[in-house]
């Protein structure tokens, strides 16, 4: 059987990135194909889990922002422009508690804006993410909801505008690191490996709860600021070394083992990413699947339902568990908002194990080979 890393000059772009030439050419010898898999899925995985501790960071602020919601009454978003409902927001807080305007009367409906913002852009901004990723930072992003903190901003304007901008950018993350993993990966065994790789949202959540929770004490803003570095530095490391395919990387799969995984790999990609595929060849085929084609595809329409309702708990854990859990009465007292968040890791760390079995389960009943 041939060399994986075969270089083949009219067919292949050595686009390897630094690090991984950093520590290539010492050692004058490349990695193997199955370190490199290794490298993308440790890297993905880093990355998407610093989206959800970003994420995760604004359902722990809320008690902070908002300590006064058990009497909150509902309002309408427009009505918060006039002046009259601006004042008797302000003076609806409770002498300093919270962060104004989250602090008076319609705190909860004001949070519930932001979160709503952020998911419409979110989902959005999925159809665009491909380019939406190359020109925007989420590290400054979510620093800049910090800010607010130091800066004594108080116009929901801004923090409304920060979050719809956050959402754009996140919305780049879950398409580009199913698309590199799939570059890596064939169908053999894929439902272990995705169940594996998949937590990376549970763990963000977690990570993200604990480090917020933390930060509390010294300032709600503290605890948007430091995951806002911490994504930055993964960023770096995604920069650094992110293989984003076999091709990119140099290598070349020969024609004559045919049945061999890492071919299976090269042919039949997890997902087809923005405007190019691979064939038989090693060579990319232009192209991608329109979006009404893409619902035309068996099984999609199923899915995306089912994915829907699964979202919709999902994403109600996540941005109002610590926050129902704080002004919920345990044992005839209240906990703290830090003591809160850090509970709320269990409905995550169930998300782990559920996740790691489910794809376990999948390979064994075959349901992650669908039929072609």
């Amino acid at each position: 059987m041939g060399s994986i890393h075969e270089i083949h000059p009219l067919e292949i772009k050595d686009d390897r990135p630094f690090g991984i030439r950093l520590i290539e050419n010492p050692r004058k010898k490349a990695l193997s194909y199955q370190t490199y898999q290794a490298i993308a899925l440790v890297v993905t995985f880093l990355s998407y889990t610093t989206y959800h501790v970003t994420r995760k960071t604004t359902s722990i602020v809320k008690s902070a922002l908002d300590p006064q919601s058990l009497t909150s009454v509902p309002y309408n978003l427009m009505s918060y422009s006039m002046k009259s409902h601006v004042n008797d927001t302000v003076l609806g807080g409770s002498s300093g508690a919270g962060w104004a305007p989250f602090n008076g009367n319609d705190g909860t409906t004001l949070l519930g804006y932001l979160d709503m913002s952020f998911l419409a852009v979110y989902a959005a901004g999925m159809f665009f993410s491909g380019h939406i990723g190359d020109r925007m930072n989420l590290r400054l992003l979510t620093a800049l909801f910090g800010f607010g903190y130091w800066f004594e901003i108080h116009n929901f304007y801004y923090y409304l505008i920060v979050q719809m901008l956050a959402g754009v950018v996140q919305s780049t993350g879950w398409p580009s690191v199913v698309a590199v993993v799939g570059n890596w990966f064939g169908k053999g065994g894929r439902g272990l490996i995705m169940g594996i790789w998949n937590p990376h949202t549970s763990v963000g959540n977690i990570v993200g709860s604990l480090m917020a929770s933390s930060l509390l004490k010294y300032g709600w803003g503290w605890s948007m600021f430091v995951p806002g570095i911490v994504v930055g530095f993964a960023g770096l490391v995604v920069f650094t070394f992110l293989p984003i395919s076999p091709l990119s990387c140099g290598m070349h799969m020969c024609e004559d083992d045919p049945n061999s995984p890492k071919k299976e790999a090269l042919e039949e990609p997890f997902l087809p990413h923005s405007g190019s595929s691979v064939d038989g060849s090693g060579n990319e085929a232009q192209g991608a699947v329109g979006f009404l084609e893409a619902w035309r595809i068996p099984g999609v329409a199923n899915y995306a339902l089912c994915l829907f309702f699964v979202k919709l708990v999902a994403y109600t854990f996540l941005y109002w568990l610590p926050f129902y859990i704080s002004y919920t009465e345990i044992g005839g007292e209240y906990l703290s908002s830090e003591t809160a968040g850090n509970l709320s890791t269990f409905f995550d760390i169930g998300g782990v194990i559920g996740g790691i079995l489910a794809g376990f389960v999948s390979d064994k009943l075959g349901a992650s080979l669908p039929e072609r």
